[in-house]
Parts: structure tokens; sequence; C-alpha cells
């Protein structure tokens, strides 16, 4: 009795060890929908004799709900606020339609609670895949999906339990910072007194980015004083922002801002302050064209949103999903507005 009741417990993650394949592989495979996303013939007889082997039983209503196609395809994002997620969000669409898939998009607005209630309620509605973007930690969002045999992409932040798809964080940060560097000098500032502004501590995007920061001004004695990951908020952003205008020596002469949201606080006090602001210049791991009217110099880095998605779909449908694929794909320099700096 004690065998039996040990195999009944058996979880689609015990199946995978035996079968040397990903969680959300042996999912397809136990609902009958394996063949639809091309997963070889071979690999899905490995999962079955796995499967027989450590007595899993698949919930057969289950089962037959998922033979039956939605032709949906679900995607959470934080908000529609800046341009990287409403790209994302438009792509994402087109790109789904031309599979012959009805987009569902939802904003989530960065709350836990949100996010997976939102992944359960796309998962009722029987989507045929989620894209997962911008949620930091996302394992227990990919594993939701992997349990209802539902092929899931994290975009823009990574997770362990799902294919990740990402920008390259650290190079265009290191790029952006140089030619910022490069900019403060011309403009006859100090580089050690440049300033790191937004984003969340421990998140992989940012961390990312803050490292290649530190890369591209590994020769100075930097400010560690002025290294601030303070959110996403615009108001956090622009409360930071007034307390150095308030200070003797006014604003930095050169701000990395981590997202385009923190630009806004920016753009908040510079409405206030014009004569303090028009000595800084600004690099912004975020782009927006309408940056183009604030009255200093501003490089951004664009991510590249059509690759991103098409990366995304790209994993969705591999023969053999790999929860541990990450594909990084590379954002691009803007110089929008006064950066005597080439854009190289």
């Amino acid at each position: 009795m004690r065998k039996r009741e040990d195999r009944a417990r058996s979880t689609i993650y015990d199946i995978a060890k035996r079968a040397g394949t990903s969680a959300s592989t042996v999912s397809l495979v136990l609902n009958g929908s394996w063949q639809r996303y091309r997963i070889n013939s071979d690999t899905a007889a490995r999962v079955r004799e796995a499967a027989d082997a450590l007595g899993y039983r698949t919930n057969q209503r289950a089962r037959g709900l998922r033979l039956s196609r939605s032709s949906l395809a679900g995607m959470a994002i934080p908000h529609y606020r800046n341009r990287f997620f409403a790209g994302l969000a438009e792509e994402f669409e087109a790109q789904a339609r031309s599979r012959g898939l009805c987009p569902v998009v939802v904003s989530t607005q960065r709350d836990r609670a949100t996010e997976r209630f939102v992944i359960e309620t796309l998962l009722a509605q029987q989507v045929e895949m989620v894209i997962v973007a911008g949620v930091d930690r996302p394992d227990i969002l990919n594993e939701l999906c992997a349990l209802a045999g539902i092929a899931c992409v994290n975009l823009d932040l990574p997770g362990s339990k799902a294919p990740s798809v990402v920008s390259d964080n650290r190079g265009g940060a290191r790029r952006l910072t140089t030619i910022l560097v490069d900019e403060v000098r011309a403009r006859g500032g100090d580089p050690s007194q440049i300033a790191f502004v937004g984003g969340n501590s421990g998140e992989y995007a940012t961390e990312e980015r803050l490292a290649g920061f530190r890369e591209a001004t590994a020769g100075f004695a930097l400010d560690e004083s002025r290294v601030l990951r303070c959110g996403y908020s615009p108001a956090t952003a622009e409360a930071l922002i007034e307390s150095w205008a308030r200070q003797g020596d006014g604003f930095p002469p050169g701000i990395f801002v981590n997202s385009i949201t923190a630009c806004e606080g920016f753009a908040a006090v510079l409405r206030r302050r014009l004569e303090l602001g028009q000595r800084t210049s600004l690099a912004c791991f975020d782009w927006d064209p309408f940056a183009a009217s604030l009255p200093v110099p501003i490089a951004m880095m664009r991510q590249d949103v059509d690759r991103l998605i098409g990366a995304c779909f790209e994993l969705i449908e591999r023969e053999e999903p790999c929860e541990a694929a990450m594909i990084t794909v590379e954002p691009t320099l803007e110089i929008v507005s006064a950066f005597g700096t080439a854009a190289g």
C-alpha cells in the first residue's frame, strides 16, 4: 500500500527528471498537445514510459478540455505607460494574429497577486500559449503554466522554470554609459559624479544594467551615494532629483536613468529648475521620441520589440522546449538630442 501511495504522488517534475526533459514538455505530452508544438515522437514516447514507470495517471477530463483548441494567445505586461511595454503588446498581437491566434494582453501593475490572478484566468480560458513580460522572479507563474500544459516564455525578466528572452542589458548599459562619460567630459564635468537612478535592487535587468554602468565607470572613484535603485515610480524619482536640486552643487553632471518612468521624474523637476538641469546630460535605458523635447543632451537605448517577440514565438515553437533556454537580443543606441558623441 505504501508503494502505491508514493507512486500516486508522482508529479510532472518527477517524470521530467526520469525522462531527461523539461516539465513543460511532459505536460504537453500528457495532455495530448505535443504534436502541435512539434515535440519529437521519441521524446513523447520516453515521457509516456517514464509516466507509466512512476504510476502517474493524467486527469482525463482536463486532457479532453485541452484537446479542444481555443486559438487564444495570452500575454501579461506590467503596464502600458512606456513605449517598451506598449510596443511589446502591439508586436505580440501582430505576430499572434499572423499565426491564426487571437491575442489577449492584460496589465498587472507589477502586483504579485494580480500577476497570479491574470495567469490563472488566462489558463482557465484555455489559452494556447502565455508570454510573461516584465515579471521579476516569474517561476510560480511558469509552474502554473507547466501544470496546465501550456507553453510559456518569460520576456524582459528571466526565470528558471520556463525559457526566457531578454535584452542585452549589461552590454547596452555599458555602451550607453561610455558615451555619457564622454559627453560629461566634453562639457567640463566630473565623470565620478555621474548618478544611476531607478530600478529595483536584486532585479535581473536593474542589476545587469548597473553592472554595465560600473564597467564603463571603472576608471573613476564613483560616488556610491549616487547609485540609487529607487523603483520605477516617476514620483519617487522626482523627489530624489528634487533633493539634489536643493543641494548646493545642484544636479549631477550626468544621470543614467534606468527607465522612461524615472525620466518622467527628471522632466518634472526640470520644468521648475531649468537653469540647473541644463548643466546635466542624460542617458536612459528606454526610449521615447518625445524625450527629444527636453532641453538637455540625452541618449537612449531602444530595445528591439520586434526581435524580442519573435524570439518568444521561436522558443514556443521549438520541437523540444527547454526551461533553461535564454535568448539575448541586442538593443539599439539612439542619440536623441544634442549629444556631441557619435552613435558609433
